[in-house]
């Protein structure tokens, strides 16, 4: 019988954020689908138009999510029964867009955000801009941890290690975000910042970084 030893090794890293990834949301409602959607696409096109005054590509803004879909709304009929009636078409509209972090330019967004007559629901998340070398670099401090305590148990356990057998790994998507602002401190931050003369406000924020966790299970033949 093959003799093994299996170990889980758990990788740990924090990494400082350095980009801003801004997300909005535009919702409203039409009797007629075609006024929902062109109204979507007003506001979005207004919104591009407001980010490109602020030195951003067009393209920059990406969707997450959109969606049109029928409103009802309950009401009580003469006969005490209860019935609903078509409201209209309501849109929901949910953007992202990223920049490097600079607490200058995040002034400038935010304004511009404030005064634009759309109001879109806005949040500030911190995000690395290379996700993909902080996984491996997540991954690799696993794999490290786990070849030391497979060295200690089998030292200890008067066994010598042999052949690595396999190596898996949880895949879960690892969620590199930092949100030092809630709604209301964002709010706050809008309302009582000052305001600089080229229309900014003086944000000053500098988020924790981002500390993540992963975990590599190994199993190894043993002699």
């Amino acid at each position: 019988m093959e003799r093994t030893i299996r170990v889980i090794g758990k990788g740990k890293l924090s990494v400082k954020p350095d980009t801003i990834r801004l997300i909005m949301t535009v919702e409203g409602m039409s009797e007629e689908y075609d006024q929902a959607v062109k109204e979507s696409a007003d506001m979005t096109n207004m919104l591009k138009e407001m980010f490109a005054k602020l030195g951003f590509e067009k393209s920059a803004l990406k969707t997450l999510y959109f969606n049109i879909d029928t409103e009802y709304e309950s009401y009580q009929a003469k006969d005490k029964s209860w019935k609903r009636r078509f409201e209209g078409y309501k849109f929901a509209h949910r953007m992202k867009i990223e920049f490097p972090a600079d607490n200058e330019v995040l002034g400038k967004v935010l304004y511009a955000l404030s005064h634009s007559p759309i109001k879109p629901e806005f949040k500030i998340e911190y995000t690395v801009a290379d996700v993909e070398k902080s996984k491996n670099e997540l991954l690799a401090n696993a794999v490290k941890d786990g070849m030391e305590k497979a060295n200690v148990l089998s030292e200890a356990a008067g066994v010598k290690l042999g052949d690595i057998i396999s190596i898996d790994y949880s895949w879960a998507e690892i969620d590199f975000v930092s949100r030092p602002m809630d709604r209301m401190m964002l709010e706050e931050c809008c309302m009582s910042a000052p305001c600089e003369a080229d229309g900014a406000y003086d944000i000053d924020i500098e988020p924790d970084d981002i500390d993540v966790t992963d975990n590599v299970t190994i199993v190894w033949n043993i002699g």
